[in-house]
């Protein structure tokens, strides 16, 4: 992907950001194209016909929209507030459509032209005004920051080159008419595509019957052509007929792809990986993270001085007073420790503010850090994921990752945490960070205790809905292989063990995960995602395994 000027910052609803003049367009000085980010409504393909529909609305509640790509972050600065909508962050995903046409001139007596309704400039510019308007229907449902640069029509190699020079991250071809040399002069060699042709949904498109696995790549080596597919890395699950539904959800895993690389983040204490010595060097190297090591030593004096700063108590006090007072929260261990929690929410955010990153892990939480903040780090953790930043324990750079592009796709918290061996299946996840917003909008019913192995400081033990569907990414350590996995919540046992515990359901073949269990951190979030993270996977170079829907 292409690196992307500085964005600047925009608060608004996701409502008010369609219709202000101050949304993704302007925050990225941009104008005269489409962009969107709203509520989950539905995009319904007619059967027939030339227009697509907006079925099934359903009006989302505001979050907090904000670009990072390097600009101000001083966002991070602002205190805790439960009322203040979810923050939804990243750099806007910027698409450019491509329509291929062809205009065949009659011949005596001989075929001249192709299967296909867009054979003439006529015809042409009516598509580019239907694509125009479905992009437009497209930007107004996405849930997530995308902007689509204006349609542009091209019928020689040269002029899709051309257009292929601009400023965005991936292109939409709309494939209507023309040579193989054509479809390969507008799509990228490496795959940062998405090729959308029509069957029903207006005129019928040649390359709807000429696309094949001679152009694209495909996961079965045997169903392959004897060459280099001439698409290169574009593969058979970047087509799409007729469903502006499919290219949505594609369009997801990109924005996730897009946020992940390159991530910058704070690492209290210091980078490690889970069995994986290896994992932060790969999250430098292959995803191209940005890991700011903060060691204790130079954290230890400005933690010990925070706890004791008579204004940081004074305002962690009154959020602790607020916090414990929402509906379905409950105190079981001593409240200066949620006091304390606040303090380093306060200060955690500081070190991220310092460093210009969105996100926070931190080692060692469960022993180093309680001397000199005289808590733990499980409510702070907890508060930050909540409010829309993301926070990890346990500085584990094997399933960070996952994290970051699953929060970034699922645009709600996610909770990392233990896995257990799968048995008649049912797994249980457990840890004692767990966010309580996890849809993003309510805050669920918590307890909040000790930490389990410790006895000690303050652990938000959240309860999930019974029957909520879930999505895990389990990580084969650094192997680049990451395996898939959806369930629904069945209990929240109170077992001796991380305080945020649910036993889940697995859906498909719960067996397969017995060979996969290796005692290692999955990442959790509401809803079923795993189309997506498998998209976003083979963008990444990983291997993927989906036991649910095998």
């Amino acid at each position: 992907m292409k690196e992307k000027r500085s964005d600047s910052v925009s608060k608004q609803s996701r409502r008010s950001f369609l219709k202000s003049s101050t949304g993704v367009a302007a925050a990225v000085g941009l104008a005269g194209s489409t962009t969107g980010c709203a509520g989950s409504e539905k995009i319904a393909a007619e059967s027939s016909g030339t227009k697509q529909v907006v079925a099934a609305a359903a009006a989302k509640p505001a979050v907090t929209l904000v670009s990072s790509s390097g600009g101000d972050l001083g966002w991070i600065k602002q205190g805790w507030d439960p009322q203040r909508p979810f923050l939804l962050w990243g750099r806007p995903l910027r698409v450019q459509p491509i329509l291929m046409y062809a205009t065949p001139q009659p011949q005596k007596q001989t075929s001249w032209k192709s299967w296909g309704g867009v054979l003439t400039e006529e015809s042409a510019t009516e598509e580019i005004a239907r694509i125009t308007e479905e992009l437009r229907a497209l930007a107004s449902q996405a849930e997530f920051p995308v902007e689509f640069l204006p349609a542009q029509k091209v019928k020689t190699p040269e002029e899709a080159e051309s257009v292929r020079k601009g400023d965005y991250d991936i292109v939409l071809v709309y494939p209507a008419a023309g040579s193989g040399r054509l479809l390969a002069a507008c799509v990228p060699t490496d795959g940062n595509a998405i090729l959308f042709a029509r069957h029903r949904s207006g005129p019928t498109y040649y390359w709807y019957e000429a696309l094949s696995v001679v152009y694209l790549a495909t996961d079965d080596p045997e169903k392959a052509g004897s060459e280099p597919p001439r698409l290169g890395k574009t593969h058979v699950d970047d087509v799409v007929i007729d469903d502006y539904r499919e290219v949505l959800w594609r369009l997801r895993a990109w924005y996730g792809v897009k946020n992940m690389m390159g991530a910058r983040i704070v690492a209290l204490g210091s980078a490690e990986g889970k069995y994986a010595g290896d994992a932060p060097k790969i999250a430098r190297e292959k995803f191209k993270f940005e890991i700011l090591e903060i060691g204790y030593d130079i954290a230890e004096p400005r933690i010990r001085a925070a706890v004791k700063d008579p204004k940081r108590i004074a305002r962690a006090e009154k959020w602790t007073e607020t916090y414990l007072s929402m509906p379905d929260t409950h105190l079981k261990t001593d409240r200066p420790f949620v006091v304390n929690a606040f303090i380093l929410y306060d200060l955690f955010k500081e070190f991220m503010y310092e460093n210009n990153a969105p996100a926070f892990t931190i080692r060692s939480c469960m022993g180093t850090i309680m001397p000199m903040s005289e808590t733990t780090a499980c409510l702070t953790l907890s508060l930050m994921n909540d409010e829309g930043l993301l926070a990890f324990c346990e500085s584990d750079f094997v399933i960070i990752p996952a994290g970051i592009l699953l929060r970034h796709i699922t645009g709600k918290p996610v909770f990392l945490h233990n896995s257990t061996f799968p048995h008649q299946g049912v797994v249980t996840c457990a840890h004692c960070t767990s966010p309580r917003r996890m849809d993003s909008v309510k805050y669920e019913p918590v307890t909040i205790l000790t930490h389990l192995e410790s006895e000690y400081g303050a652990a938000p033990k959240v309860d999930i809905p019974i029957g909520q569907e879930v999505t895990f990414i389990d990580p084969e350590y650094t192997k680049g292989r990451w395996v898939g996995i959806r369930g629904n919540v069945e209990g929240n046992p109170f077992y001796p063990i991380c305080r945020s515990q649910q036993d889940v359901r697995i859906q498909g073949k719960w067996r397969e995960l017995l060979n996969e269990a290796r005692d290692s951190h999955w990442m959790m979030a509401y809803g079923d995602y795993l189309k997506e993270i498998g998209y976003a996977t083979r963008k990444l170079d990983l291997r993927w395994e989906n036991v649910s829907d095998v």
